[in-house]
Formats: C-alpha cells, sequence, structure tokens
C-alpha cells in the first residue's frame, strides 16, 4: 500500500473524509476506489459511495480476499444507511468468514456490528440482544466500543430499561471520547437528548400529561391496571394481556379506561368500537358480545360492569389505578411515521420488513401520509426513497417495531 493510500485510510479512520479524497480522488486503482467510496459514506453521499464499492470490489484480485471482504461490509453498511434492508445479508456472512479466516479480528467486530444493526433496525430484538452478547469488545478499538454501546442504548430504549440505556450511553460517550472522532461524538449527544424528552402520554382520571421514558417504566412496572395503546395490551405488575389481534375489543378497552373512575356511556362504546355515530338495536346487541368477550379477556385483571347508562371499569384491587398509556403521536398510520422520524430515506420495501407488512400495506400508508402533507417522496420506480421531517419535542420510540409491552 503506498504512502497516498495510506494517508486517506487514517483520514478515513479520524473521520476526515474530506481529508482522504484530496489524496485518492483522482485514482482508479482498487484500494482507492474502496477509499473513494468509503469517503462519499461518511459524507452522506450514499448514492455515489454504492458503484465505488463494487468497482473496488471486482477490482481487486481473487488472492486479495481481505480487502474485497472489507468492500462488502463497506457496502453493507451504506445499504444499512440507505435503509436498504433487502441487502444479501449472505455477502456480510461471506466477508466474516473471510475475516475470521485470515485473523482481522477488527473488521470481524465490526461485521457482527452491522449485521446486529440490522436486526435492530427489524424489530427483532432477541436476535440483536443475542448477537451483541456474542461480541467481544474487550481488546476493541473504541470507535467500535462507541458504536456497540450505542446498539446497546437503542436495545435500553425499546426495552424501556432507562437504567441499562443510561449506562450503556455513558459507557459509549468515554469510547467516543477515546476514538476523538467529533461525528461519533455528535452522535452520542444527540442518543443524550431522547431521554430528555416525552415518550408518550399519560391519561389518568380524566386527565392528560406527557412522561418521559423513564417514567414510562414506572408506569409499566407499577401494581396498577395499566391500557398500554402503544402495543395494545393490558396490564399490571407482570401479568399481559394482548390485545393487538383483537382491536375492537381494545378499543371498548381503552374508551372504559380514558373515563375511569366514571362510566361510558353505550353510544360512545358504540362509536369508539364500530365507528356508528347512531347505535342501533344491532350495534347494542353486538356491544354486549363484545363486552361479553372482554370481560373474558381480561381474566382477573379486571371486570368490566354495567351501569343504568353505559359500563365502567372496575380494577381487581381498590387500592389500584386505571391509567392509560398513549402513544406520542396516534392513527392508523403512526408506526410509518415513526420509522421514518429518523430523518433517513426509506425505501417501501424496507418499511414493509420492518414493519412486518406487506409492500400494499405500507404503499396505502405512505399515499394517505404524502396527501396530508407529512412524508414526501424522492426518485421513482424502484428507487423512491420516502422522508418525513423529524418530529420535534418528542421521541418515536414506543412506536418502533418489537417495543416490550408484552414482556
Amino acid at each position: 500500500m503506498d504512502s497516498l493510500v495510506s494517508a486517506a485510510a487514517r483520514a478515513l479512520r479520524a473521520g476526515d473524509p474530506l481529508g482522504a479524497l484530496k489524496r485518492v480522488a483522482l485514482r482508479e486503482d482498487a484500494p482507492a476506489l474502496a477509499l473513494r467510496g468509503i469517503a462519499m459514506a461518511q459524507l452522506g453521499e450514499l448514492a455515489k459511495a454504492k458503484p465505488l464499492l463494487r468497482r473496488a470490489a471486482r477490482a481487486f484480485g481473487p488472492r486479495e480476499s481481505v480487502a474485497r471482504a472489507r468492500c462488502l461490509t463497506a457496502e453493507a453498511e451504506v445499504a444499512l444507511a440507505a435503509r436498504d434492508l433487502g441487502w444479501p445479508a449472505r455477502a456480510l456472512d461471506e466477508a466474516l468468514r473471510t475475516f475470521a479466516a485470515h485473523g482481522d479480528r477488527e473488521n470481524e467486530l465490526y461485521a457482527r456490528l452491522l449485521q446486529t444493526r440490522r436486526l435492530l433496525l427489524l424489530g427483532q430484538m432477541a436476535g440483536a440482544e443475542l448477537a451483541l452478547s456474542r461480541i467481544d469488545l474487550r481488546t476493541a478499538p473504541a470507535l467500535l466500543v462507541a458504536i456497540a454501546e450505542l446498539v446497546s442504548f437503542e436495545i435500553g430504549l425499546r426495552r424501556v430499561d432507562t437504567r441499562s440505556a443510561r449506562a450503556a450511553l455513558e459507557r459509549a460517550r468515554h469510547a467516543a471520547e477515546r476514538a476523538n472522532i467529533p461525528s461519533l461524538s455528535a452522535e452520542v449527544e444527540q442518543a443524550m437528548g431522547l431521554l430528555a424528552i416525552p415518550a408518550a402520554r399519560l391519561i389518568a382520571r380524566g386527565e392528560e400529561r406527557s412522561i418521559l421514558l423513564e417514567e414510562v417504566e414506572a408506569v409499566l412496572a407499577s401494581k396498577n391496571l395499566v391500557v398500554d395503546a402503544c402495543r395494545r395490551a393490558a396490564r399490571s405488575g407482570r401479568q399481559v394481556i394482548a390485545l393487538a389481534r383483537r382491536p375492537v375489543l381494545f378499543a371498548l378497552l381503552r374508551a372504559l379506561a380514558e373515563a375511569w373512575p366514571g362510566e361510558t356511556a353505550r353510544e360512545l362504546l358504540i362509536w369508539r368500537a364500530f365507528g356508528a355515530r347512531r347505535g342501533n338495536a344491532s350495534h347494542r346487541a353486538r356491544l354486549r358480545v363484545e363486552l361479553g368477550r372482554l370481560r373474558k379477556a381480561l381474566r382477573g385483571l379486571g371486570e368490566v360492569r354495567a351501569t343504568p347508562h353505559g359500563f365502567l371499569l372496575a380494577p381487581r384491587r381498590p387500592d389500584e389505578e386505571v391509567l392509560v398509556l398513549a402513544p406520542p403521536i396516534e392513527g392508523a398510520d403512526a408506526d410509518v411515521l415513526a420509522l421514518l422520524a429518523d430523518g433517513e430515506a426509506w425505501s417501501t420495501s424496507a418499511l414493509a420488513l420492518a414493519l412486518g407488512s406487506s409492500q400494499r400495506t405500507v404503499q396505502r400508508a405512505l399515499s394517505a401520509l404524502e396527501e396530508a402533507g407529512k412524508v414526501r417522496g424522492l426518485g421513482r420506480g424502484r428507487t423512491k426513497r420516502w422522508l418525513s421531517p423529524p418530529v420535534s419535542g418528542f421521541t418515536t420510540t414506543l412506536l418502533l417495531p418489537a417495543f416490550p409491552a408484552l414482556g
């Protein structure tokens, strides 16, 4: 490796992509192409970075398998940053095997962290935690330690475990200081801000207020009857009843919980559950059936009682309160907005993968959001990407895939 390529590599490692480009911008050999691709990626020019890395991978000969694996790893990182979650994971597996066979431990760790971050974006929390636990960072460079701790912080956020999230963030801050990379330190500072802004709305006794993630954790750990509108569940202590696949029952439960300790009129329940402004005999009969199912579903968490004008939700113990944990933004497409709130450009296929939904469902949601002026599309056909302005004033953590309200 000549002196210019070595100097460009050192500049990239220090977080100076412009310094790297000054040294290799006009060169077309394989190492220079790879470094140019990484530099463009660091500058946010992902569309230009991808073909450069592919050209570099093809330019390296069969004896330069490690260099080719590094290009594949860099391309995987570009795909992750571009939210191209359909990028073939087997290419990264191939790179991992190459690194392990040649003893390139630093790049092997980096590739494993990329795998973990991809699992996290897809909402596969258990897989992400397992993958992270298998990464040995005891002698890893500070850069990799900081990235791993940021991943651990994100897992803590989604698990609503603020203690572990804060501890991971503190470790990430120390590692970023040792790495002395300004962009990495800025990322840590930005992550710190997520703990200081509202994450949900708490509705209790007819009053509503915004609460931080730490307060959400306390609410979920309390012995009160909590109606969790973030993941459509009812819980008290460790007992959790999932109603995500029973929307009518959850609509009735939430209406009853929001009115507690008062009663909810029959007409309001009919409107909330069935969308009928004026109930008829058929609606009232159906309401009785659905409330019977709700009584059975609650299984000791609470009781639905009839009153002269409607129905009343009563917790199982007289010292319990009924609390509603509502997301910061609501609507049929709130989960799509939550993913787009990271400021990155997402493809329809990537959104569908992350949400566990069909592309057609996501397309309908995006069309509705575009008509409302909440998102905008860039490009056409397969290259089309979707953007949304970052949501200010609160975090959408509780709306992201795999929020563990049911665990």
